[in-house]
This record gives structure tokens, sequence and C-alpha cells, in this order.
């Protein structure tokens, strides 16, 4: 039974949920009325050839028959998937009493902005400044890969890994431990983690025959890092710093952000990740928050800090803090951070506990957020920093990685 919390973090989400499970019923029946089509037109093939067997020979009834077992195998299995198909959501994450009440991003909350956005005359976007340089090749990576793909070359490509390195300066020496994970996941890992039956599987590439699913995010293979396991308490906060490619659809952005490397199916992610005591997770929150802000000052980029509100919470969030960098050339903020505490709505179907002192155990709190989604940083840099004469000045923090370059270009 839905308990009355869960039901109350439910109505908290309100437009957000009825729409999710609107679409979910509504692809339930359209994949239930295909193969229903299927099923009419396979029963239709079997009705002909029964018609047809009283008038052959014992030697073609044989054949039609043996033609014939495929495709009443094939009914079978239909008729088993229409019995069984019917929508099984797994309801959202709780939201924390302290996030505001919303259905979309535009109720979300500005908490405060920091730094000062620099005085650019006719600033250019990241492009402009980048493809003519060729440290950005979006045309050669379309014939390679198709749209929404893009070729890091030269001192674009040294940034990304200037960004890790910086990153790593900062994290490992608050007790991160540094980890490249696998990026892809078992099916029954993802379910999981939440990202599936409404938790975002529209986003995701799949490998059916494998039942393995690609990182849309690593926090998605490093929360099942220790599954079925027990931690003792004093081993809390277990804290990692994780690199790995991912990899998205964005199947809900056509038509958005279609040329660059702002919406693509592929890009590089590090990300914090932390398993910790339930009476902490509040506090690992803000220190994972802090963390962030503590590298975006460090490159001396403009942000803003937004709470989310309950109608824009991914599904296993329970509060999430975004941070939106002021990016010139387009003229607009763009999100290049989010932390969320998912408290033990990962950890449950995981089975993480920490055994306490007094010898009881109970399931810890996980928490996530990015140290860099290297791509967006690459573009808020190349707009901040970009020179009147067309070259990117490199953030003094990044220069002792980029063998003492000052500029690009």
């Amino acid at each position: 039974m839905i308990t009355p919390e869960q039901l109350d973090g439910i109505q908290r989400r309100g437009a957000r949920f009825a729409w999710l499970m609107k679409e979910l019923e509504q692809s339930t029946a359209q994949d239930t009325k295909a193969q229903q089509q299927e099923l009419e037109q396979l029963q239709s093939q079997l009705n002909v050839a029964n018609k047809k067997i009283p008038t052959l020979s014992p030697e073609e009834k044989t054949a039609l028959i043996a033609e014939m077992k495929p495709i009443s195998d094939q009914v079978a299995t239909i008729k088993a998937a229409i019995a069984s198909a019917k929508p099984t959501p797994r309801l959202p994450n709780i939201p924390k009493a302290d996030v505001p009440v919303g259905d979309s991003d535009e109720q979300n909350v500005v908490l405060r902005e920091v730094g000062e956005k620099r005085s650019i005359a006719h600033p250019k976007q990241y492009l402009e400044l980048t493809e003519e340089q060729g440290l950005i090749d979006i045309q050669r990576a379309s014939k390679v890969s198709g749209s929404r793909f893009g070729y890091l070359l030269g001192g674009i490509a040294e940034m990304e890994f200037a960004l890790v390195q910086y990153a790593q300066s900062v994290l490992l020496d608050e007790g991160f431990t540094l980890v490249v994970p696998p990026v892809m996941v078992k099916e029954e890992n993802m379910e999981a983690m939440g990202y599936l039956n409404g938790g975002g599987e529209d986003e995701t590439y799949h490998f059916a025959k494998d039942k393995l699913y690609l990182v849309g995010t690593s926090e998605q293979s490093v929360g099942p890092m220790h599954r079925d396991e027990i931690f003792r308490q004093e081993d809390l906060p277990k804290r990692y710093l994780s690199f790995s490619t991912c990899f998205r659809r964005e199947a809900g952005s056509y038509g958005k952000d279609t040329k660059g490397i702002i919406r693509v199916h592929q890009f590089d992610k590090m990300e914090m990740f932390s398993f910790c005591l339930p009476e902490h997770s509040d506090q690992e929150h803000e220190f994972f928050l802090k963390m962030e802000e503590q590298l975006m000052q460090g490159l001396e980029l403009p942000y803003r800090v937004v709470q989310l509100c309950t109608g824009d919470l991914s599904w296993p969030s329970a509060r999430t803090y975004d941070i939106e960098t002021w990016m010139p050339g387009q003229g607009v903020y763009r999100e290049t951070h989010s932390s969320s505490t998912t408290t033990d709505f990962q950890s449950a179907p995981l089975n993480i506990r920490v055994q306490r002192d007094n010898g009881t155990r109970e399931l810890v709190h996980m928490l996530n957020g990015t140290a860099f989604a290297i791509g967006r940083m690459l573009i808020a840099i190349i707009e901040n920093y970009q020179q009147p004469d067309g070259t990117i000045r490199i953030p003094d923090v990044l220069q002792p990685w980029m063998r003492g370059r000052q500029h690009l270009g």
C-alpha cells in the first residue's frame, strides 16, 4: 500500500507525475495495439492454412503443418505478451520538505548569483570561435557518426584533461577515491537506480539482447558498486570521484541545440558520488554543492545556484541543486552542474546498508553531484574567456596542465 508520506510526495509532484503516467499508459497502449495488429495478421495466415489442410494429401498436410508451426509459436508468444502488458511504474522519490512546490522549471528558485559577468564587446558563440581554428569539428563527426557528435581537437582536447586534473587536485584531498567505472550497466541495476519505468528510459541506449544499458551519467554504474554490501559506520561517508564517457539519446530535444556539443549523444563527465549515514545526508548534499562552487570559483566563471521545484526533480531525487553558468555568446545561463540526494530511494532496491556501532543495520543514503560535465564546461570557458582578437585565454588554474600556455588560437 502507498503510505500517506508517499502519497503526499506524489501529489507535490502533481502535474508532472500525472503526465508521466499518461505517457506510460499511452506507450503501453500503442505497443499493445501494434501487437494486436500483428496477431490478427498471423492468425489470418493460420486460418487460411487450416481451411486448406483438408484438401491436401498426407505428405502435403505434413509439410504445411511444419511450415505453419513457427507462425503458431509466434501467435502464442504475442498472446502471452499482450496478456502481461500493463504499466508497472515505480513511484518517484519523496521530495524533501524544503523543496519548493511547482509544476515545471519555471517555478525553480534562484538562490544566489556569484561572480561578475565579463564585459565583452560583441561576444561570439563557442562554435564561431572554435570551428575556424580547427578546435571543434562537427562536420567530420557528422560524416562519421551522424548528428549530435563532435571531434575535440588540439588545445580544446588538452583542456578536457586539464579540467580532469584540476578536479582531481581539488577533490581527492577531500576524501574522494578516483574511479573509472564501466559504461554498461545491467538492466536490474539501472532499474534499481531509478532510471527505468518512469525514470528516463527514453534517454538511454539499450542493448536488449544483452540486457545492458549504456550509462547516461556515471552515477548509474557507481551506485551499484556496493550492491548487497554492508558498510561499517566508521567507513562512511564513502566518496567517489568518477570519470566516464556517457551516452544519451536526447530523445526529448528534437530541434534544440542541433549543432554543436551542448546536446550530444556522447560526452565525458566527472561525477561525485557518496554513500553516507542518513542523518548526515543533508550535510553531505551541502558539501557537494560547496565543492561544485569551489571548482567554479577557481575557474572564475559567473554562475547562479538554482533549487529545483518538485515538478522538475528527476525520478530518484529528493532534492536537487543546479549550477547554471553564464554563456555570454548565447546570452543565457546554461546548466553545467547538478547535485542531488536520493535518500534511500536507490539504496533500498540495491540493498546497501550500514551496520551501526550498536549492531543495528539500516539503509544508507546516496548522493550524486557533477564535478565537470566536460563539454559544457569547455563551452563556458570558450565564451567567457574569448578575446577581441578571436583567441581564447586559458583560465589561470588550468595553465599548469596546459604546458604553461596562456591562450588558444
